[in-house]
């Protein structure tokens, strides 16, 4: 099932069924959830359960859409976990994965815009597939770690190059969370409906033309060892978001170098996810 969050035209926050382009609001054929959480610890057994919508109930697809996850507790990223990625930056092959943050305040939805920063002149796109966990995760083992994925959505690790490397001691943090650098979308598909999640196209197209194309089977760390490594240090919360990597391809690594600009459009493109497009403006 796909599931997606998104502003109704009361400006009230809803999650709805998302299929073939139109939605169907949960809250007009079932009790909605209390929240993101209460979703994503039910889990999709809980999905398939909700009554079936009746046709009347289905809707175009919304105007404005939010990040499918309201307000995660842990927004962690991987690092350099694509091996032509690590290559092409000039970096040793990580033997372990290399973990940072992003902010809730990050996070947007499809169609949001991306605000390039007045601080920074070297913003570079980055497609990932992004884990979403569905329960309570400490100390799992590799062959758990599946129980503990809810589903699976696009994200798009925006990053300030001059910040991430080109500060005193390398600020990654500040230099993958400015506002806005964290598009998250369209929506949640469940984990179920994903038969190999080790072995998705994820694809980069910057204003038509496709700049990243891999696949996770190319991953250094598959998404069962992070879950596991991650588990071992901190307990990973339904919700909770886990952006696993980028392909090569990116702006930094060209030659001649190629950052965004205002009026750019990045779509991420994830097989058997969807699309997430966003478009950027000056702040």
């Amino acid at each position: 099932m796909r599931i997606c969050r998104f502003l109704d035209s009361e400006n009230q926050a809803q999650y709805a069924i998302y299929e073939s382009d139109r939605i169907c609001p949960i809250s007009s054929f079932a009790e909605p959830p209390a929240s993101s959480k209460d979703i994503f610890e039910r889990g999709s057994s809980w999905l398939a359960s909700l009554p079936k919508p009746q046709p009347e109930q289905w809707q175009t697809a919304p105007e404005r859409w939010l990040p499918p996850v309201a307000d995660p507790g842990k927004i962690l990223c991987i690092g350099l976990n694509y091996r032509d990625h690590a290559i092409e930056t000039g970096s040793e092959i990580p033997t372990e994965p290399v973990v940072f943050c992003k902010f809730n305040t990050a996070l947007i939805g499809h169609g949001a815009t991306i605000r390039l920063p007045n601080i920074s002149s070297k913003v570079d796109y980055e497609a990932e597939l992004v884990v979403v966990i569905g329960k309570m995760a400490k100390h799992v083992s590799v062959e758990q770690a599946a129980d503990h994925v809810f589903g699976y959505t696009c994200g798009h690790d925006v990053s300030a190059r001059d910040w991430q490397k080109g500060r005193p001691g390398g600020q990654w943090l500040l230099g993958k969370t400015f506002d806005t650098f964290a598009p998250l979308g369209p929506c949640i598909v469940t984990a179920d409906e994903i038969s190999d999640a080790t072995n998705l196209r994820v694809r980069m197209h910057l204003n038509g033309d496709t700049v990243q194309d891999s696949t996770t089977a190319q991953l250094i760390f598959p998404i069962a060892e992070l879950i596991s490594h991650l588990s071992q240090i901190m307990t990973l919360l339904p919700g909770d978001l886990i952006f696993t990597g980028t392909p090569p391809g990116v702006g930094a690594a060209r030659k001649p170098p190629v950052f965004l600009k205002p009026g750019d459009e990045c779509t991420v493109e994830i097989e058997g996810i969807g699309k997430l497009t966003n478009r950027c403006e000056a702040e």
